[in-house]
């Protein structure tokens, strides 16, 4: 049987994170994944540290909090991740969505953030593709873009080069208990005896939680991005469109909104290749592309940039957020059960919170740190029955309807 102070269930991004912040404590720390790093959602997703999209409050606290962090990450994890601080942009097609976002600039300038509205011509000048009847756009020099394997591939060496073990290839069937406390993990290539569990298991969470009788109020919320051939430099740091922000924050109920949670997304890797997004759609593990949902998204982006009805596609990934409904996620100890952590639930924004996420454990587990003040906000109890989550789906953005 082999031992360890701590095993971490999850090799993603978020999971390696942890595990280099615990083994940095000096504790002997094994990262468990069923295939292994960056086969999950760390690998299905673009490449955007997007600030300006997070909603003013907690959300927007800890984005910046883990955005300062990016600044000196690569010296720290001794790695390139690929990391470039080109700002972002949010286009603005409709009339509609222009007072939208003159309502959601004002709220995103008094949470701190960076951001200005700049005209048609102005956001073509800076992105070239744009199609002419683009009214005008918010821009932020805040948000920036990193490599997601790159960054999680640079955690997991880290976190091995202060001891960490990683064992990929192995699914956790079971978490064993003593008098209420954890003592062992069940795994498909043996037992590690431990007292500390790490629930670092994305949208699979609750799957890991089921095996110890916790629930994990996480489900997967589906995305699908394009990729296309590599070409010559055509993008700017990452662009959204007013729509996106809608699909990922408010209710769905505009007339002209296109089907599957279809919102503008598009970045350029550095090897040349294009991110064209994306989808946002509940439909459990399903991980089989659907090609109408492909369609939507490239017949979208194509009137958003017209440059991108003639770009080669060459694949598409499919990958699943862990959505929590309040666009939170949650860091907190199990109840019942002492020495399980839960860390999972940051949907969409994993790349944002990820140089965060290991410190919250951290503190989590110290009682004090420099992050321990965000963790009341990001409790499991926040979902218990007759308590209102720290932010509904709605949250009080300014809703996006279709006029009469």
């Amino acid at each position: 049987m082999k031992s360890a102070d701590a095993v971490v269930i999850g090799a993603g991004v978020s999971g390696s994170s942890i595990a280099f912040r615990l083994a940095q404590l000096g504790l002997k720390v094994v990262l468990v994944d069923k295939n292994g790093p960056g086969a999950g959602a760390s690998g299905a997703c673009d490449k955007a540290i997007f600030m300006q999209s997070k909603r003013p409050g907690l959300h927007m606290e800890l984005a910046l909090a883990s955005r300062r962090m990016y600044d000196t990450l690569e010296s720290e994890l001794e790695h390139s991740v690929e990391f470039e601080s080109d700002g972002g942009m949010v286009v603005i097609e409709t009339p509609r969505h222009m007072e939208f976002m003159k309502d959601f600039i004002q709220k995103q300038r008094n949470a701190g953030i960076s951001v200005s509205l700049i005209d048609g011509d102005a956001a073509r000048a800076a992105q070239p593709f744009l199609a002419p009847h683009i009214l005008g756009a918010s821009y932020s020099p805040d948000d920036a873009d990193v490599n997601p394997l790159a960054l999680n591939a640079a955690f997991f060496r880290a976190a091995r080069r202060h001891g960490a073990v990683l064992q990929t290839h192995s699914e956790v069937t079971g978490v064993h208990t003593k008098r209420g406390r954890v003592t062992a993990v069940e795994t498909t290539r043996g037992t590690i005896s431990t007292e500390l569990v790490i629930n670092a298991a994305g949208p699979f969470a609750k799957r890991v939680g089921a095996l110890s009788n916790i629930d994990i109020p996480v489900q997967p919320r589906r995305g699908t991005i394009l990729i296309s051939e590599s070409i010559a430099k055509k993008v700017t740091g990452c662009v959204l469109d007013a729509q996106y922000i809608a699909s990922k924050h408010l209710r769905s109920d505009n007339d002209d909104a296109p089907p599957y949670g279809v919102g503008f997304s598009l970045g350029q890797t550095v090897s040349g290749n294009l991110l064209i997004g994306g989808s946002r759609e509940f439909a459990g593990f399903d991980k089989r592309s659907d090609p109408d949902v492909v369609a939507t998204i490239a017949k979208h982006a194509a009137r958003i940039a017209p440059e991108l009805a003639s770009t080669r596609i060459i694949r598409t990934m499919t990958g699943f957020r862990p959505y929590t409904g309040d666009g939170l996620p949650i860091i907190d100890w199990a109840p019942g059960t002492d020495g399980y952590v839960i860390a999972a639930g940051h949907e969409g924004d994993g790349l944002a919170l990820a140089p965060l996420t290991g410190q919250l454990v951290a503190d989590l587990l110290q009682g004090t740190g420099p992050t321990h003040h965000f963790l009341e906000g990001l409790t499991l109890g926040r979902f218990a029955t007759g308590n209102k989550p720290a932010m509904s789906a709605a949250s009080d953005q300014p809703e996006l309807h279709a006029t009469a």
